[in-house]
């Protein structure tokens, strides 16, 4: 099949499914419908796209599971917060900043993350059309890699489910587990899962343009919609417990955390937000 066509397929069928969603977040006044629609149709466009590539069909098959699996975690995990009834911090201070605008941009919203689901499959479409017959050594890495992500944004994801759910972290900053090193380890390992399909993908023809995953990621989450959005809102809630944590703990690689100072957090040394 044509490769534009591939693409133009898979982006109408999200422009569809995202105008859907958009329907719904209007009833129920929760945008974070929108984040599980990008990483089901993420996952279900990389499906199609290695489905349909022209790589080793052993490679393609690799691919299409880990992007199937990868997106069913994420998207079931989104779910399930969404599910609380609380919408995300992001989506309720876009509401609070547009008043009456606020379902114009909400519709514009979706239909970029209809963009996005395509956009962010294209490292899989670049990995599936490798046609090296045979899996190499680098298919191998590439599954290490999707494994160790895998497994440290789930352990995150629990940890800092663990925590809120404990009433008495109310108002607290966590520092469970891999959140004692990282601020956002939930965000590094989501990073770190695009490399896989570089690893599969960056000897095949025209492999360079699989790097664009984890750039485009690591940018979206340090400038855009990560990291900015959510420490804003944390430094408002937790004030000076969260700037303790800020200057103790890396922001996003995972690293030992320099001593605390005298203040609001000294309380919260060890694993407790």
């Amino acid at each position: 099949m044509n490769i534009w066509v591939l693409i133009g397929a898979a982006w109408a069928g999200m422009v569809v499914v995202m105008l859907a969603l958009w329907a719904v977040q209007r009833r129920t006044h929760n945008a974070g419908i929108v984040d599980i629609g990008w990483s089901f149709g993420a996952a279900i466009c990389a499906a199609w796209f290695a489905w349909a590539a022209e790589g080793d069909a052993m490679r393609r098959t690799v691919v299409a599971a880990m992007a199937l699996v990868w997106g069913a975690r994420l998207g079931a995990y989104l779910l399930v917060r969404l599910r609380d009834g609380r919408e995300d911090r992001r989506y309720a201070a876009m509401r609070a900043k547009w008043g009456d605008r606020t379902q114009s941009y909400m519709f514009l919203i979706f239909q970029v993350q209809a963009f996005w689901a395509v956009l962010f499959a294209l490292p899989m479409l670049v990995a599936a059309s490798n046609n090296e017959t045979g899996l190499r050594w680098y298919d191998a890495l590439g599954v290490a890699l999707w494994a160790v992500s895998m497994s440290g944004a789930s352990l995150a994801d629990r940890q800092l489910h663990r925590f809120r759910t404990n009433p008495d972290n109310q108002g607290k900053v966590c520092r469970l587990g891999l959140w004692r090193y990282s601020r956002h380890p939930n965000y590094f390992f989501e990073w770190l899962h695009w490399w896989a399909y570089v690893a599969i993908g960056l000897a095949g023809t025209f492999g360079w343009l699989s790097l664009l995953g984890p750039a485009v990621m690591l940018f979206f989450l340090l400038k855009v919609t990560g990291i900015p959005i959510t420490e804003r809102a944390l430094v408002e809630s937790r004030g000076d417990a969260y700037r303790e944590y800020q200057r103790t703990t890396s922001a996003f690689i995972p690293w030992p955390p320099k001593k605390q100072g005298s203040g609001a957090d000294r309380d919260n040394d060890g694993n407790d937000q």
